[in-house]
């Protein structure tokens, strides 16, 4: 099959590592990022309600992960104005969402071009079995399905390739989209909580 593949074999063994890294790349680190985030804003925002704001910015600077660092940019804007503080956060909630997005891009990126890379090789095996054909007169069964298989084994590659990826980034895609829903869903919260605090001031 290595050699039936012909170079485009390659380059989609290469895509597939790849391919296989980032996910587990960011599936561990989605999956580090995910905390039950109404327990911890509920923690903090009860040490918040003892005064103790020193404390609720440790508890956020020990939790390192992007729920706890939109709320700690929470907390030390809270005696910025109602439009400065949610400015503040929704700033740290994008640039968290960012982080948590990076490289999923590469995934989708390889499941597009995986396809297309195997019917190259499958264009350029069947180039070959017409240029095979054409240059000689008699031509065994052997030889006919040896160029048959350069231009088979790339395209079914290809798709092999595509098909997991695919899976894999829509994986991904799911658990960000359920992070990011808990970011906003967390930033809302002691966001009107820290507004509603100052307001009683």
């Amino acid at each position: 099959m290595i050699v039936s593949g012909g170079p485009a074999f390659w380059i989609l063994v290469l895509l597939a590592f790849v391919a296989v890294i980032v996910f587990l790349e960011r599936f561990f680190e989605l999956r580090r990022a995910q905390i039950d985030w109404e327990d911890f804003v509920k923690g903090v925002i009860n040490v918040l309600e003892s005064g103790n704001d020193a404390e609720a910015l440790s508890i956020c600077d020990e939790t390192p992960v992007p729920v706890s660092r939109v709320v700690a940019t929470a907390i030390r804007s809270r005696t910025a104005s109602a439009r400065v503080l949610r400015e503040a956060v929704d700033s740290c909630g994008r640039a968290e969402a960012n982080r948590l997005e990076r490289r999923l891009a590469a995934l989708g990126i390889i499941g597009q071009i995986a396809p297309l890379v195997g019917l190259f090789g499958a264009l350029v095996g069947f180039v070959q079995t017409a240029l095979l054909v054409n240059s000689e007169a008699l031509i065994s069964r052997a030889a006919l399905s040896a160029a048959s298989m350069q231009a088979l084994v790339p395209a079914a590659l290809g798709l092999a390739v595509a098909i997991p990826v695919i899976v894999m980034s829509g994986i991904l895609n799911v658990r960000l989209d359920r992070l990011v829903t808990e970011l906003e869903a967390a930033a809302s919260r002691i966001v009107g909580y820290i507004s509603t605090k100052e307001a009683r001031k």
